[in-house]
């Protein structure tokens, strides 16, 4: 961007026109291409486990090939906090510019890692040595990713939208996860067939996201820093970071709480969601990938509209909307979605999943940036958030699938509720961050 753009960031609670939204959401999309990328390259891997599992974990059961599989990607998410520490560190002393630069070529690397890694069939243990690499690196990457992303959004966008901003945002997020499937549909359907998915089929979307990711770095390169920033930067220059950190604690606690639910919920309808409508429902490996879809592109639609609408009525209300209907609905819905053998009720069925858990998502990035001052906003959000979602959002696979191994599935359903359920109960109790927000302030 141009200096003279840049300047036409600065926050400000003036109105605004189609020309600053306009300006606005193009900073918001910039920042975020390596948001999509990294979910691109998270559900390239959950989405394609279906094909290549077998290559790294060589048993009999595609059950416990599964579970291998999603052990690894668990796994991976343990290492997020690391990169949340490193990368929002970064991002809080020397900009969030540079820390969203050097995310996204770490992650580059490690999609290109896993698509070049042999088969257990050539090299051994190796395989999946060289597999879990890949993936650490991919957890640090994210890890960094998140709240750093997010906070960058809740800068740039106008104090008055910042719900729609964090709407917009999602939807980067989610049109990841849409990307790898529609790289999968386009494999299934046009160019190969089962058998040459499984055998190298499968590397595909990883070259696919390094070279992206390519792309992302240089248009990173052009982004202006944000004006609250480079204000609490001149205040707190020789402060120290931790002892700021510290004295925020409280605060994430809470941001702990409020992400339980909603990173289960979230895990549930996407990452998991095509392994269960192939192994629990029953559905075709064509019908898995355009019910997956088709529900991720009715859930992009939600976001801006959902993220809009805590513009006018705060964000509590969504957050205890979704909470009280995630607690209600979730065990119905999935005990029905199990037992269901058409296509089309199941995608019906998943997006009334979506509307109810877009209460969350839509709005989560700047809910968590409105309760951090600006010296610590990218650690804030992004640690808590980093170990909450490595518990309770990329354990969601492993622990479904030990549900289904031990002849229970019905108990997930129970978990996943409980976990809504927690979040409920902070949602009930906390200020609403529309009328409490931090943004403003430095330390």
């Amino acid at each position: 961007m141009s200096g003279d753009n840049r300047a036409n960031f600065a926050v400000t609670t003036d109105g605004y026109d189609a020309a600053d939204t306009k300006k606005r959401v193009k900073a918001i999309l910039v920042g975020s291409v390596g948001n999509l990328i990294e979910w691109y390259d998270v559900y390239a891997y959950s989405a394609f486990a279906l094909y290549f599992a077998g290559s790294f974990f060589p048993k009999s059961d595609p059950a416990a090939q599964q579970l291998a599989a999603a052990s690894l990607f668990a796994v991976a998410f343990l290492v997020r906090p690391i990169g949340s520490v490193i990368f929002g560190y970064f991002a809080d002393k020397h900009g969030r510019r540079t820390a969203l630069t050097m995310s996204v070529l770490l992650m580059c690397f490690g999609s290109l890692l896993i698509a070049v890694t042999p088969t257990y069939a050539s090299i051994g243990v190796g395989a999946p040595a060289i597999l879990a690499l890949a993936r650490i690196l991919q957890g640090l990457s994210q890890g960094g990713e998140y709240g750093t992303s997010a906070t960058y959004l809740s800068e740039v966008s106008h104090p008055n939208r910042r719900g729609f901003y964090s709407g917009v945002w999602y939807v980067t997020l989610i049109g990841g996860q849409l990307t790898a499937i529609l790289v999968l549909l386009v494999l299934q359907k046009v160019f190969l067939t089962p058998d040459q998915l499984k055998d190298w089929g499968w590397r595909i979307p990883f070259v696919i996201g390094a070279l992206i990711s390519v792309y992302a770095f240089y248009m990173r390169r052009d982004m202006h820093e944000t004006e609250l920033f480079k204000e609490a930067s001149k205040i707190v220059k020789k402060t120290s970071l931790w002892v700021l950190l510290g004295q925020n604690w409280k605060t994430m606690v809470l941001v702990v709480g409020i992400t339980v639910g909603g990173t289960s919920a979230f895990y549930t309808y996407t990452t998991y969601m095509q392994k269960f409508l192939k192994l629990s429902v029953g559905l075709t490996d064509d019908q898995t990938t355009m019910v997956t879809a088709g529900s991720l592109l009715f859930a992009i639609i939600l976001q801006p509209l959902y993220g809009a609408l805590s513009d006018k009525i705060g964000r509590k209300p969504m957050l205890i909307a979704f909470g009280v209907l995630g607690t209600i609905g979730t065990y119905p819905l999935l005990t029905t979605l199990q037992t269901t053998k058409s296509p089309l009720f199941a995608f019906l069925l998943i997006c009334i999943a979506w509307m109810i858990v877009s209460g969350y998502t839509a709005l989560t990035a700047t809910v968590k940036a409105e309760m951090f001052p600006t010296a610590v906003r990218a650690m804030g959000v992004g640690i808590p958030y980093a170990l909450t979602a490595a518990i309770f959002g990329g354990s969601v696979d492993s622990v479904a699938l030990w549900f289904k191994s031990v002849g229970n599935e019905s108990g997930f359903y129970w978990y996943a509720t409980g976990c809504i359920f927690i979040s409920l109960l902070f949602y009930i109790f906390i200020p609403d961050t529309k009328a409490n927000s931090k943004m403003e302030q430095a330390v």
